[in-house]
């Protein structure tokens, strides 16, 4: 049975602007929840849709397959450790400071972000300038541009699918999030994230990433937390020399994934366990 406007609970269809839930329909039923505005409620309106408790089983797949019709795209949404009403409930985002997507170009973001990283620092910095270029072998300070597209192994929401299911598993606390979004990978710019913000502060910035990423990989947004992303991926690189690009790619969106990640912290070693990994999670310090 569709659930129409004035059956939804909490009014859900607030998190559109006025009259662009006219043509939406919900054939899912909803759990309790409310909606939340960003920027201590001080947003035009409401970005998100947050259910009470975790997320019910197989809950994620459903609003997934009921997506086209209702507009809102389904996120798994994990809290702060410690303080798990953060950022949700207290409605720390902002989608105000967000840009469109659609005015990035995915490889100059990217290239910038690398050269960031790599470029030599004077100042009093941890890391030496020999150690960076160590990390980034055998690429340095030469960013080696995107890395080709992948072989799906499967449909990639199918896939995504899946492994919502799998981390719902993994943490049974995530709640479920509903954001306005035509695409999975425009649900950071629209929701305001600010997870990055100590890499950037323009989620509309990783949304366009996000959006190369799943034209060429296969991948959804499936669950984001206070400093964390989760991705699954339909197309990894399925050897070591294509990883590398792909590794490159992740070190220029999140720096934090290689810096502060399992050891050897290196660009190689980063590669060989993306190799064939059906997700991606990334982590902002």
């Amino acid at each position: 049975m569709t659930a129409q406007l004035n059956d939804m609970p909490a009014n859900v269809w607030d998190v559109f602007p006025d009259g662009a839930a006219r043509s939406r329909t919900m054939p899912v039923p909803l759990p309790p929840g409310r909606t939340v505005r960003g920027d201590g409620g001080d947003a035009d309106r409401p970005t998100l849709w947050l259910s009470d408790g975790p997320a019910p089983a197989g809950l994620w797949s459903r609003l997934h397959a009921a997506h086209p019709q209702s507009g809102l795209w389904p996120l798994l949404l994990d809290g702060y450790d410690g303080a798990p009403t953060r950022p949700w409930d207290d409605g720390e985002f902002w989608p105000e400071r967000s840009s469109s997507p659609t005015t990035h170009d995915p490889e100059r973001l990217l290239a910038g972000w690398w050269a960031d990283q790599t470029t030599p620092y004077d100042g009093d910095d941890e890391l030496s300038n020999e150690r960076r270029a160590a990390v980034t072998a055998p690429y340095g300070r030469d960013w080696p541009g995107l890395a080709s597209p992948g072989e799906p192994w499967t449909a990639p929401d199918r896939h995504a699918d899946h492994w919502a299911e799998q981390l719902s598993l993994a943490q049974p606390a995530m709640r479920l999030g509903l954001v306005p979004a035509e695409r999975g990978s425009d649900a950071l710019a629209v929701l305001g994230w600010l997870g990055a913000v100590n890499h950037t502060n323009d989620p509309g910035r990783l949304s366009a990433v996000l959006r190369s990423w799943e034209d060429r990989f296969g991948v959804r947004v499936i669950g984001i937390g206070f400093a964390e992303l989760y991705l699954s991926v339909a197309a990894p690189p399925e050897e070591t020399t294509e990883a590398l690009r792909v590794a490159a790619e992740h070190f220029a969106f999140c720096p934090d994934n290689v810096w502060q990640g399992q050891r050897p912290c290196t660009l190689a070693a980063y590669a060989e366990r993306i190799v064939d990994a059906p997700t991606w999670a990334f982590w902002w310090d």
